[in-house]
């Protein structure tokens, strides 16, 4: 996809909300990414295979299945991987301070930047109160959720027809829609205030399927975003700079947001 492209590296890299085992799942874009970038530590911040969905119909593709054997490859070529599990994947849970193929699984993590700065690691679902409080409402947002990203699919089929680039509609109306706005704010300010009664610099996270950062608060509030809808990545660089960056046919590590706070500490 992209060939022609030389090899990213950075410190640290996170992405969650893959649903590997869905047709929404963009596995060639991060099939892509993966193989384009290298990192001291993978975290993978939750909603990495769906369980959900793969309970009611059976969906692998080979695809998928190359993203699962690159990040297994990443772990015996020296990278740390740590795997956070969020909602859809939760059954992981139950096997957490363990390794599967040089993946540690962890029910959350603390990350500490090149800069000094401590990061709170969470997928962010015990955060929301539909999937904490009601489950069967949980699972029919996901049943709504997943005919739109199918809406979206064959919307792109035509876009891409038309030689037109990928944009994705369902993120479009999550940004129109004034109820799915005020659910990310509230999301997001119930994070960032359990980052600071852990006393950490920042909250990393995944689970709305909405990239940000932003500080709330004084915490660094990042999300990684998805790969059903923007396909995006959180990065930290050698300095400890924070990053996000989108990566789709057209759009291959292009910077959305970037955390321009940074000072770069001298060497003592």
């Amino acid at each position: 996809m992209h060939g022609f492209r030389g090899v990213s590296r950075y410190r640290t890299v996170w992405i969650s909300d893959t649903h590997l085992g869905t047709r929404g799942c963009k596995a060639e874009f991060l099939l892509d990414f993966l193989q384009h970038t290298e990192c001291e530590t993978l975290y993978l911040v939750g909603d990495i295979i769906d369980g959900w969905r793969l309970k009611k119909s059976w969906y692998w593709t080979a695809t998928q299945n190359d993203v699962v054997q690159e990040v297994l490859r990443k772990a015996r070529k020296g990278c740390q991987v740590i795997y956070v599990p969020g909602n859809h994947d939760e059954v992981l849970r139950d096997y957490t301070n363990l390794f599967f193929g040089g993946v540690l699984v962890k029910d959350e993590a603390i990350h500490k930047g090149a800069d000094g700065r401590s990061y709170l690691i969470i997928h962010g679902d015990k955060f929301d109160s539909v999937v904490k409080y009601a489950k069967w409402l949980a699972y029919l947002g996901d049943w709504a959720y997943t005919i739109l990203l199918s809406t979206n699919h064959y919307f792109n089929q035509v876009r891409r027809w038309l030689k037109l680039p990928y944009w994705s509609l369902s993120a479009f109306l999550k940004q129109k829609v004034k109820n799915a706005v005020e659910f990310i704010s509230k999301f997001e300010e119930a994070v960032a205030h359990e980052a600071k009664q852990r006393g950490v610099d920042g909250v990393i996270c995944g689970h709305i399927h909405h990239a940000e950062m932003r500080e709330i608060d004084g915490i660094l509030y990042c999300n990684d975003g998805d790969w059903v809808e923007s396909c995006t990545a959180l990065v930290e660089h050698a300095n400890g700079r924070m990053e996000i960056i989108q990566w789709t046919d057209n759009t291959a590590h292009v910077p959305v947001l970037q955390d321009h706070r940074i000072t770069v500490k001298a060497p003592v």
